[in-house]
């Protein structure tokens, strides 16, 4: 028995789920002990299945599906194989959905389809070395230069850096201070100037390749200008639909941790008995099914306000991503205990799942950093953390 969720994409979570744990639950480890992605052929067999293009308009190839729908398939991927289900996320929610709202119609065609297929992957270069979750601080620069714009710069803590087709980078476009001077371009891999930095070893995340992006008087077309000076507001605004996919990474893997255990604790036996027959173990798993279920619902409720193309509600993705994050962690850890040495292998999966909730908590934006936003939303107030 498991808690497994009830909803109205029940068909598309079983081919997810079938596909997941057939094809990709095999190299899941592998990956993470090589610190390797999938390959670019299962890349584009995820984009033959449909599964990169679900939350994108079938103009472009997409399914035109409702993003609640992605992420249904994002969490039965996210249960078994992150760096899988990373290029699903990477795909609906990622950059492209910059791409998809607050782009042309021209970059839309140029770009969206080899998304879509597999064919291309592109990240988002937001960080800095010296400006992470002050990302307004940024010092990257893109100064008008002939038919374009010369972009200089150093981005980190960049996922897919160095493996991704092309990056979606902020900069500052002029002298404005704060936000007002941010928007964003795309740079191809290969551009001449554009470098990377090693791959960072980190603790999970260890098939999603990270690294600094490295921009050394980077020359692209005005034709690849996304988002004008002033558009940080934009940015954020349709970030809210990446800090939903982060959401979801989270979920799957307390969901996932929860299932586990659930199996195992009757099936182990101490002292002559089921370890759910122990009051201490009934109370502790009780407590991990309010947190993972609690945090469910947050998510379909942020999922829910993004219905008919609307971008989600900034208030409700906080919350629910905050919760979701710092659930996972707890959960997975929660977990490891219930399976006692068990828990503390690798054998048992549970340890990756303990390490990777930790990266999801980190990613697009801190827990504390959603505290914030939460306050900030509930009362229509913006708080400068400078003064």
């Amino acid at each position: 028995m498991t808690a497994r969720p009830v909803d109205e994409y029940t068909e598309i979570r079983e081919l997810a789920a079938k596909v997941a744990r057939e094809v990709y639950g095999p190299i899941a480890e592998q990956l993470d002990v090589e610190r390797k992605p999938i390959s670019r052929e299962e890349r584009l067999r995820l984009g033959e299945l449909g599964f990169l293009g679900i939350a994108h308009q079938e103009r472009y190839g997409g399914a035109g599906a409702p993003l609640a729908q992605a992420l249904a398939v994002i969490e039965e991927f996210g249960r078994v194989c992150r760096p899988a289900a990373f290029q699903i996320f990477e795909a609906n929610t990622g950059p492209a959905q910059v791409i998809n709202y607050l782009g042309t119609e021209e970059q839309r065609e140029r770009w969206l389809p080899d998304i879509i297929s597999g064919a291309k992957t592109m990240a988002v270069a937001i960080s800095e070395p010296d400006a992470g979750s002050a990302a307004t601080d940024m010092r990257t620069t893109a100064r008008p230069s002939g038919d374009g714009y010369v972009i200089t710069g150093t981005k980190r803590w960049i996922s897919n850096g160095g493996e991704a087709d092309q990056y979606l980078v902020y900069a500052r476009l002029n002298d404005e201070p704060g936000s007002r001077a941010i928007g964003a371009l795309v740079v191809d891999k290969g551009t001449p100037g554009l470098s990377f930095g090693p791959p960072e070893r980190l603790m999970g995340f260890r098939g999603i390749p990270s690294a600094d992006v490295i921009l050394d008087e980077v020359w692209v077309p005005k034709e690849n200008l996304v988002v004008p000076a002033g558009g940080f507001g934009k940015l954020f605004g349709v970030f809210s639909i990446e800090r939903l996919g982060n959401t979801t990474m989270s979920l799957a893997i307390g969901q996932e941790a929860l299932d586990r255990t659930i199996k195992y604790v009757q099936e182990r036996e101490q002292f002559g008995k089921q370890l759910i027959e122990f009051q201490s173990v009934q109370l502790t798993l009780a407590d991990m099914v309010m947190q993972v279920d609690s945090s469910r619902l947050l998510q379909q409720r942020a999922a829910a306000s993004a219905e008919g193309g609307k971008l989600p509600d900034p208030l409700l993705v906080s919350l629910a991503k905050c919760s979701a994050n710092e659930m996972a962690k707890r959960v997975t850890d929660l977990a490891m205990q219930l399976h006692g040495g068990n828990g503390y292998t690798e054998e048992y999966g549970l340890e990756r799942l303990h390490r990777d909730a930790h990266g999801w908590a980190i990613a697009g934006g801190t827990p504390n950093m959603q505290r914030m936003r939460i306050v900030s939303e509930l009362l229509g107030r913006k708080f400068n953390q400078r003064r």
